[in-house]
């Protein structure tokens, strides 16, 4: 699949740089802005609800909080708490869906048509009885969802002192703590939700590119510009890993780790990969190849390394059975490669009109599988264009087993006949 024009399944108003689907409800929360430059571009985390019509992915603005001056250039869900890195800081803010309008309307004691209309106008001019809270009050066309956005704390994440910029975070996987990266080297980690500080160490020289946590909190891994990938025990260099060991015509630092992810792998219930995408530290007249590596995540050994392409990777995901990686380009393509091959499965040149900022698979929850349709995969992608768009892998067809075992047990007998009949007396 090559260059080719990607239905738009949102625009939003201002750049996009984030993305995550929520497993419980499905909501696609997405967000960006023009920054604290007064260019007259908002700055918000979009909620939309997700819907599948026959074949066709469609999204609808459900709820949009304002971030004020600060955009939001990264985020992570834990539970239904938003980490959200906006410029040297990350805060954390709490979204709940309440009562739908009609419903609570009906239950009024004094709620007769009149009154009902009148919150129904509110809730069209987002400004309700409730939006005095301080509280942002989500508006939708037929008034049957209602999203509340409460921040409720809010940690500094990086101190560089000339342009501090959160440029990574991850709750764990059990969400007791919250890990932050920037530009000034550090990882700092929190107790998670008293945002106690429990770790602040130099990780690399230099800016963090990106981070993930193991399943079991007991491997940190980070990137950096210094040609880094670390493991970290707490706050303790366990190992650096190096990709083009077995590759003796890759130069010393002519490549850098641009992002990092663990990944469980499809019915093995206790193994775990970790994959890393190195992009060329400097281009060529001749842009070199981008690659896709695959470690043991648990001792770390080397197990698979694929080029990926000329087109220099911004963003990488995982899809959470392990199945499927996904990457963004820097010149607006996306791809979907298969976990177990590294081969290239989905491919669409420039679908986005430039940089690719975030990827997100949906979840392989009860709502995500619902939502992905006759799609074996379903991922969204957000760009600097202001658009999401949907990529799906269709399902691929498949033989029920004994039906497999039936035609091999006629070609067996097939061919015993055949040697019958050319060698009598052979059998």
């Amino acid at each position: 699949m090559g260059k080719r024009r990607m239905p738009d399944l949102y625009r939003a108003p201002f750049p996009l740089y984030t993305i995550k689907v929520d497993p419980k409800t499905g909501w696609v929360i997405t967000a960006g802005g023009g920054g604290s430059s007064k260019t007259g571009i908002k700055n918000a985390v979009h909620f939309l609800g997700l819907e599948l019509v026959g074949d066709q992915h469609c999204a609808t603005l459900v709820h949009s909080h304002d971030t004020d001056t600060r955009a939001t250039m990264n985020l992570a869900l834990g539970g239904d708490v938003i980490a959200a890195g906006q410029d040297g800081s990350c805060s954390l803010m709490r979204f709940r869906q309440c009562q739908p309008r009609g419903k609570a309307a009906a239950k009024d004691a004094g709620g007769g048509s009149e009154q009902g209309a009148a919150r129904r106008r509110a809730g069209k001019g987002g400004k309700g009885s409730e939006g005095t809270a301080g509280v942002d009050v989500s508006e939708m066309k037929d008034n049957t969802t209602q999203i509340f956005v409460d921040t409720f704390g809010e940690v500094q994440s990086d101190l560089n002192p000339q342009d501090p910029l959160q440029k990574c975070v991850r709750f764990s996987p059990d969400l007791s703590l919250l890990l932050t990266g920037g530009t000034d080297g550090h990882i700092r980690v929190w107790e998670y939700p008293s945002l106690k500080e429990k770790l602040d160490f130099k990780a690399h020289e230099g800016e963090i590119e990106d981070l993930d946590i193991s399943p079991n909190n007991k491997h940190l891994v980070t990137v950096g510009r210094d040609f880094a990938c670390s493991i970290w025990s707490g706050n303790q260099l366990a190992m650096s890993l190096c990709w083009h060991e077995k590759m003796p015509q890759i130069a010393a630092k002519s490549y850098r780790y641009m992002s990092c992810r663990f990944g469980k792998v499809e019915d093995q219930k206790d193994a775990l990969r970790l994959y890393t995408v190195q992009i060329p530290h400097k281009r060529d007249r001749k842009p070199p190849q981008c690659y896709l590596s695959k470690w043991d995540g648990k001792n770390f050994l080397p197990m698979l390394t694929n080029p990926c392409g000329t087109e220099v990777i911004s963003t990488l995901a995982v899809s959470d059975s392990g199945t499927f990686l996904g990457l963004g380009t820097v010149t607006g393509s996306v791809a979907i490669y298969i976990a177990f091959s590294l081969q290239k499965l989905y491919y669409v040149q420039e679908s986005h009109g430039i940089v690719v900022t975030d990827l997100a698979f949906l979840p392989d929850t009860p709502k995500g599988q619902s939502l992905k349709g006759n799609n074996e995969a379903a991922m969204l992608s957000v760009a600097v264009d202001s658009r999401c768009q949907m990529h799906t892998v269709r399902n691929r067809r498949s033989f029920p087993i004994w039906m497999v075992l039936f035609f091999c047990g006629l070609m067996v007998v097939g061919a015993v006949l055949l040697l019958q009949h050319l060698f009598p007396g052979l059998i």
